[in-house]
């Protein structure tokens, strides 16, 4: 049965998946529950068959990455992303937020308790953690039949933006086999990806590939992923991975301003680029950044 999960707003990443941590006890940063919502169970034998892509971002549009909490975006600003727990911005193309791979920092505990089987273990028993963000569990990818029971889990997530109004959603930690020691695989990620873009596409949504260069042109052809969300392409020499595969339909957040100056003067980055501070922050918190080329 597919549970809804209440989702804190982070944004996971590495050292390896290149995302900031935002403090799962800061409860400000959720302004609402996610409704109970459930997603149709996919068949657990075989990988889902492909679905009609959806359109990404508009073309030229610049979007925010408002993870750290939503605030009214500002003057050339044209799209935003926002958790799943969050509203979209009146007016704008909207992203969702939803960590597919792993767990939420809150969610851990429904998890273990509810689907203990979906958590990947280790030899001993116990659950593999990011180990850029222990408070993160990997999901386990490793069967047909495990990807299709956490599509169910995760796709309520998925469905839950549409209902909020988003047009699209953006898969987070989608690289997590990177971080299993050898148990999982991109084709599990693969997979579990596909199944999860159907049900993204069965509710209207657009559906965002979150970093992991490596799978070039696979994301978009086997999981049918419709746009890219990058995070440091510019500073990692990733953006073309992207670009090559997604054309302008690509999202890139900087982090470090040392990386800013040279993308803004590069034809080669994409359009939508954004200088951000790590913690993603909003106008109200000491320490917020947004700037655009």
């Amino acid at each position: 049965m597919a549970v809804a999960l209440t989702l804190t707003s982070a944004c996971t990443g590495e050292p390896a998946s290149r995302g900031p941590a935002l403090d799962p006890s800061d409860t400000t940063r959720s302004p609402a529950a996610v409704p109970q919502v459930s997603a149709a169970p996919l068949p657990s034998d075989a990988a889902p068959p492909a679905t009609a892509p959806r359109p990404g971002p508009p073309a030229g549009v610049v979007v925010d990455y408002q993870l750290g909490g939503g605030y009214a975006p500002p003057a050339g600003i044209g799209g935003v992303v926002r958790d799943v727990t969050d509203t979209p911005a009146p007016g704008l193309w909207s992203g969702c937020y939803v960590n597919g791979f792993q767990t939420q920092p809150d969610a851990r505990d429904t998890w273990l308790g509810q689907h203990p089987d979906l958590v990947l273990q280790d030899a001993a028993g116990d659950p593999v953690v990011d180990p850029g963000w222990p408070d993160e569990l990997l999901l386990d990818t490793s069967t047909a039949a495990k990807r299709a029971a956490i599509a169910e889990v995760v796709g309520a997530q998925v469905t839950a933006c549409a209902q909020r109004g988003f047009d699209a959603v953006e898969l987070d930690n989608l690289d997590s086999w990177t971080r299993s020691d050898g148990r999982l695989t991109m084709d599990g990620a693969l997979d579990l990806a596909a199944r999860l873009v159907i049900v993204g596409h069965a509710a209207g949504l657009a559906v965002g590939q979150k970093n992991a260069p490596e799978l070039g042109a696979r994301g978009r052809d086997e999981a049918g992923f419709d746009f890219a969300v990058a995070e440091e392409c510019r500073r990692y020499d990733e953006c073309a991975a992207y670009t090559d595969v997604y054309g302008a339909a690509v999202i890139d957040v900087e982090y470090d301003v040392d990386a800013w100056t040279p993308a803004c003067a590069d034809p080669r980055q994409p359009v939508s680029t954004i200088l951000r501070d790590v913690e993603l922050r909003t106008p109200e918190d000491d320490g917020y950044v947004l700037r655009t080329c």
